[in-house]
């Protein structure tokens, strides 16, 4: 699915075929929006309809084409820290991912990518996705905590992953502590292939007051970018909660797509805002990716095998 520019997770590890009627639409001109909506006290608006909503790229408007508000699945990757400083506030992360499990799509494909200045793929050779808790939860046990911190790479990692389910809508949970301070890739590439991917990244930084190293700006871009969203939470006991509202947040957001009057796809970067109105309603909250890289699924293809 990499041409079109899709965004979108307990008890099997079997990848199992989605129905017809979950399945985002195909055509590779399409461009397609995760939208979440939240009044002024941050409730979600469940009962709009298409003509409540205003799509603009760069600026222009732009006629909607599809319009869908149900519970899609998606393919999920867990990014766990593992550096050093991580070895004390691996249970409650696992606490926590358990719950994201808990809360998503039964129909959900899921990985893990565990990285301090190595990165490394969490459940066993021959078992790409799972959906199974305990799984989940051996998959992140299985890397060591200790060294430094790979964030890019293993971003990078995940972003190629990704391209390798049969889910329309792609999530990353990233979790870590530090800034990254041992990753080949830089991140600007890492930012291009999230806006080429479809990605939709959420983050949670578990800094300390006193850490030198926290970068919770990279973490916030990320998230901003790709129309997620960043967390910071005060206790460590947070985490589980988080989890859980980032599932919730996932399965209750409004899929639109169209098609961009803009046809060229020459690799610019196109800025995407969308506006929502309803009588009665007030001031309505839109969150979505801040815009993608047009290019040819061809090319897409090919800068993701390069990197």
């Amino acid at each position: 699915m990499l041409g079109a520019f899709a965004v979108l997770l307990c008890a099997s590890s079997q990848i199992e075929p989605v129905p017809a009627s979950f399945r985002i639409a195909v055509d590779v001109d399409l461009v397609v929006l995760p939208i979440a909506v939240h009044d002024r006290q941050g409730r979600y608006v469940p009962d709009l309809l298409q003509q409540d909503f205003e799509v603009y790229e760069d600026r222009l408007p732009q006629q909607i084409k599809l319009f869908r508000h149900e519970d899609i699945p998606v393919i999920a990757g867990l990014l766990i820290d593992h550096s050093g400083s991580m070895r004390s506030k691996l249970a409650q992360v696992t606490a926590g991912a358990g719950t994201f499990v808990q809360f998503s799509n039964p129909q959900d494909q899921m990985f893990v990518v565990n990285f301090n200045e190595k990165v490394s793929l969490g459940l066993p050779e021959g078992i790409p996705f799972s959906v199974n808790a305990n799984e989940l939860e051996r998959a992140i046990w299985r890397a060591p905590a200790g060294g430094e911190t790979a964030l890019y790479d293993a971003i990078i990692v995940a972003l190629k992953r990704l391209q390798t389910g049969n889910r329309d809508k792609k999530v990353l949970i990233v979790i870590s502590d530090g800034a990254d301070n041992a990753s080949v890739h830089r991140l600007a590439q890492v930012l291009e292939m999230a806006e080429q991917s479809s990605v939709l990244i959420y983050t949670v930084g578990l800094f300390e007051p006193e850490d030198r190293d926290a970068n919770p700006k990279v973490l916030s871009h990320l998230a901003k970018a790709t129309g997620g969203e960043a967390f910071f939470p005060d206790k460590l006991s947070e985490v589980v909660e988080i989890c859980g509202g980032i599932a919730h947040d996932i399965r209750n957001q409004y899929t639109i797509g169209y098609v961009a009057s803009n046809s060229a796809r020459n690799g610019a970067y196109r800025t995407v805002r969308v506006v929502a109105r309803a009588p009665g309603q007030g001031k309505l909250v839109v969150r979505t990716r801040t815009g993608y890289i047009a290019r040819t699924p061809a090319a897409l293809e090919k800068d993701f095998d390069s990197k």
